[in-house]
């Protein structure tokens, strides 16, 4: 169970730290999550971590940061979500002003061996949240099915479309084979807040949606371009890479911004810890229309992780009740083993498949492993091997 006992200044420090060093993109960020909330802070358990991740991955926007905004709240009320999204986002998003400049120095030498090493990072710790729930979560046999038929079908599809169907098959087939003994029920979680801010953050919603979809004057300006952010963080499911297309239609379509600037932010996000949205500040500042880069940034980053912020507080107490249902609690451990399922299929794409390029990087990944399984290293001293590694090999 996850008790709301923390302080908004306990949930700054914990996040600031991932924001300063959980590299390798939204699938890493949640193994970076599961180390730091499950097993070294104890905030909650293995369960309630994937039945939280799971209901990210129902909605739109990016999973991470909204699994981010969800721990937070629980742990520290409204200003603990505040605290988490600002400490996790904040230092992606000075470092991509700094690294837009230098961006072509990191596709070779001292440069592009740090990006390798932080994607090997990447792979340990993803592996190591895999195997962690995997123990944890696939207590009987229909749960292991689950979890093997959710990552067979991901690595066949691919697509974010088909991260929903395997929840949702997961649900079906839990409701149908899963059992669930009375003590493996939790309480409900911990919300301040009831069904009034539910249905008001639901409508906001929506209604902001709505104006967003208003056909836009073909000039920039800080309206449109809070509603091009705030359509392309309501509209995507899938997460950073997934918002690229949908972004570049919106700002290079129309001559907002050039295309090599473009792939600059883009290359440049690639490269820094927290959150991949976090581009938004680089591309709502390089866009300006006609006020302070600063504002500008500010208005395009928080636009964009808006609609998924408001969808979450939304939904979360629905969840809740759903949650405190006996009948559901089938269906709740099918769509917990479908996570473990998910993670696994990006454990290997595009985890692996983007990081290992031969034995040697198995290797370094072995050790990591090792010294997050065997000696509990934490995944800082996990960075400093891997980028070390890297740059000697």
């Amino acid at each position: 169970m996850m008790q709301r006992v923390g302080s908004s200044a306990e949930v700054f420090r914990a996040f600031l730290r991932l924001g300063l060093t959980s590299f390798g993109g939204p699938i890493a960020h949640l193994g970076y999550f599961r180390s730091e909330f499950v097993e070294r802070r104890r905030w909650l358990d293995d369960a309630r971590f994937a039945q939280l991740l799971a209901v990210c991955q129902f909605l739109p926007g990016p999973a991470s940061s909204q699994l981010g905004f969800a721990l937070g709240l629980l742990r520290a009320g409204w200003g603990g979500a505040l605290a988490a999204f600002v400490a996790f986002t904040l230092p992606s998003a000075l470092l991509l002003f700094v690294l837009a400049a230098v961006s072509d120095q990191m596709d070779h030498g001292v440069g592009a061996a740090v990006t390798h090493g932080l994607k090997l990072v990447a792979v340990a710790v993803v592996a190591h949240g895999v195997t962690q729930m995997s123990r944890r979560m696939l207590s009987e046999r229909p749960r292991i099915l689950i979890a093997v038929l959710s990552c067979a079908l991901l690595l066949l599809s691919g697509s974010a479309v088909a991260q929903l169907g395997v929840i949702v098959l997961g649900a079906l087939l839990g409701d149908r084979f899963c059992t669930v003994q009375p003590a493996q029920r939790e309480e409900p979680l911990p919300l301040n807040y009831g069904r009034r801010v539910a249905t008001f953050a639901g409508v906001v919603f929506a209604v902001l949606l709505a104006v967003a979809l208003v056909p836009l004057s073909a000039e920039p300006s800080l309206g449109g371009l809070a509603a091009h952010f705030y359509r392309a963080g309501a509209l995507v499911f899938g997460g950073g890479h997934v918002v690229l297309p949908l972004l570049e239609s919106s700002l290079v379509g129309p001559g907002w911004i050039d295309q090599s600037t473009f792939l600059a932010g883009y290359g440049a996000a690639q490269a820094v810890p927290g959150p991949m949205f976090s581009l938004a500040a680089f591309l709502g500042a390089e866009v300006g229309a006609g006020v302070p880069p600063v504002l500008s940034g500010s208005v395009a980053l928080v636009a964009i992780f808006l609609p998924g912020f408001l969808l979450m507080i939304a939904i979360l107490p629905v969840w809740s009740r759903l949650h405190a249902n006996p009948d559901a609690q089938r269906s709740i451990a099918g769509v917990g083993a479908a996570v473990v399922g998910l993670l696994g299929a990006a454990l290997y794409d595009p985890v692996w498949t983007s990081a290992i390029g031969g034995l040697g990087d198995v290797a370094i990944v072995v050790v990591a492993y090792a010294m997050l399984v065997s000696f509990e290293r934490s995944a800082l001293g996990v960075v400093v091997w891997c980028v070390g590694a890297s740059l000697v090999t």
